[in-house]
């Protein structure tokens, strides 16, 4: 396991989901329509559950004896806001989860069955987040 990849890849997944916090927060804000309290309700646990797991990333990052980025990622503002432009920016934001969790897994190597395992629950959660926001976007959009 190179330890400096590893970091890297922890670093890049914490600045993505701490950025993950702040969109699904806007997001949530900018839902209109009669889906708003449905969809509100899912993009704010989906910001809830990135600081969760922002806040795992950053512990395995201490658990390294490394200090945790203060970056997010960049926040694209796309000025789009129907509920399908918003559902789509959040399948590409999962998209690039399930990417970033990979390069992790790849990075780990076998060497180190905590992150290993880590990283494949966090793939798992970030396609079931992809897989419902393909179910979502099939709503007669």
């Amino acid at each position: 396991m190179d330890k400096t990849k590893v970091l890297n890849s922890l670093n890049n997944i914490l600045e993505l989901e701490l950025a993950g916090v702040v969109k699904y927060t806007h997001y949530a804000f900018m839902v209109q329509g009669p889906y708003r309290l449905s969809v509100v309700e899912w993009l704010r646990e989906q910001a809830q559950e990135s600081l969760t797991h922002a806040e795992a990333v950053g512990e395995h990052i201490t658990s390294l004896g490394e200090h945790p980025t203060l970056k997010i990622s960049d926040l694209l503002e796309t000025h789009k806001h129907s509920t399908e432009d918003i559902l789509n920016e959040c399948l590409e934001h999962e998209k690039e989860a399930i990417r970033s969790y990979y390069e992790l897994l790849k990075n780990v190597d076998s060497g180190s069955i905590m992150l290993e395992e880590f990283a494949r629950t966090q793939i798992a959660a970030e396609e079931m987040h992809e897989a419902e926001l393909k179910k979502m976007l099939r709503d007669n959009f």
